[in-house]
């Protein structure tokens, strides 16, 4: 089989596929013993840039679920290093960015990004990777929004109320437009170099985009995350990703991705009403409920099945990353349900 019609890649394009296809946002990640067994003996970062051990763990977690398509090992904030930022991973509060951006004079000096030259290693891994994967299993590719990368570089890691970031845009929407055209041109690049390596779709991460009023999200998110996937172009599907975009979501789907994909905050059908039938959708289980019986996963399952309603554009994903200490089993539980399930539904 091509791997352009494998389910995955048909429910991007919203063409009818036999069952529903499933993967998980962080496949490879902390809830597997294999991961936490590399992460043991090297550095987040190492893992990261190391092209064989990149691969190894996206790898293993496709296989090992049985999803629709893997994600390659990476994270986000990699575009900060290049950016002349110094980016820690291994602090009790998550990721840090030293150096953070606070003036207009600051981002002039932020330096073009040119991701072939320091960004290679996830190129590396991503040609690594699609040597390995069966040929006709889809590699998604992916980056961080330019709302979302900018916040993290104001804040300088984590926020919850996103206090720096939103006095930033308030005080000078000026260098907050300038900062964003620097990430998004960094980011075209970014992505165009993991697709000419053999990604087959990308997907755009908006995780923060849920802080802003829609008023903000219009003026200060959507043009840019709009001015990025025009630059991306069309060779691969693209999926935009975000949380708490509810309030915001007909002008969220406006950005151009092909496939929104959605939190659980929402129920999938009412989601895609407002979306439209024009585009794909992705989503939406809550990852909460991976905690719980494969009996109550099931029930859970059928319901956004059944809001699906077998409309050809369906990817099955959770609502937003998959928890740390998620059992293992119920996470391959989950991809044998959505899979037996939807074939049942569609009588195949």
């Amino acid at each position: 089989m091509m791997r352009t019609d494998s389910v995955f890649l048909k429910a991007c394009r919203r063409e009818p596929v036999p069952y529903t296809p499933v993967w998980i946002m962080r496949q490879a990640g902390r809830y597997m013993k294999s991961y936490r067994d590399i992460r043991s003996k090297v550095s987040f970062m190492e893992l990261c840039k190391n092209k064989e051990l990149a691969s190894e763990v996206t790898v293993r977690a496709a296989e090992q679920l049985g999803v629709d398509a893997a994600i390659i090992f990476s994270d986000i904030l990699l575009i900060a290093e290049p950016m002349g930022l110094k980016l820690e991973y291994d602090t009790p509060q998550g990721p840090a960015i030293r150096g953070g951006i606070s003036t207009k004079e600051q981002v002039d000096r932020i330096p073009e990004v040119r991701p072939e030259e320091t960004l290679a290693f996830v190129a590396d891994a991503v040609r690594l990777t699609r040597a390995r994967l069966k040929p006709d299993l889809p590699l998604i590719g992916f980056c961080g929004a330019p709302f979302t990368l900018g916040a993290y570089l104001i804040e300088g890691g984590g926020s919850k109320q996103f206090v720096r970031t939103k006095q930033w845009i308030k005080d000078d929407a000026g260098a907050w437009h300038a900062l964003m055209e620097k990430l998004v041109r960094g980011l075209a690049g970014y992505l165009k170099m993991q697709v000419a390596a053999g990604a087959d779709a990308l997907q755009i991460f908006d995780s923060w985009a849920g802080c802003l009023s829609p008023q903000e999200y219009r003026d200060y998110a959507l043009p840019h995350s709009q001015a990025l996937i025009r630059a991306v172009g069309n060779k691969v599907p693209i999926i935009y990703f975000g949380t708490g975009t509810a309030p915001f979501l007909k002008e969220f789907a406006s950005a151009g991705a092909d496939v929104i994909g959605v939190d659980s905050q929402i129920g999938l059908n009412a989601a895609w009403d407002i979306i439209g039938p024009q585009k794909a959708i992705q989503g939406n289980l809550d990852p909460q409920i991976l905690f719980s019986t494969p009996e109550l996963i099931e029930q859970e399952v059928k319901k956004i099945l059944d809001q699906a309603d077998g409309r050809p554009g369906h990817i099955f994903n959770l609502g937003h990353g998959i928890l740390p200490a998620t059992p293992e089993e119920n996470a391959s539980a989950l991809v044998e349900i959505v899979h037996r399930l939807s074939r049942t539904a569609s009588g195949k």
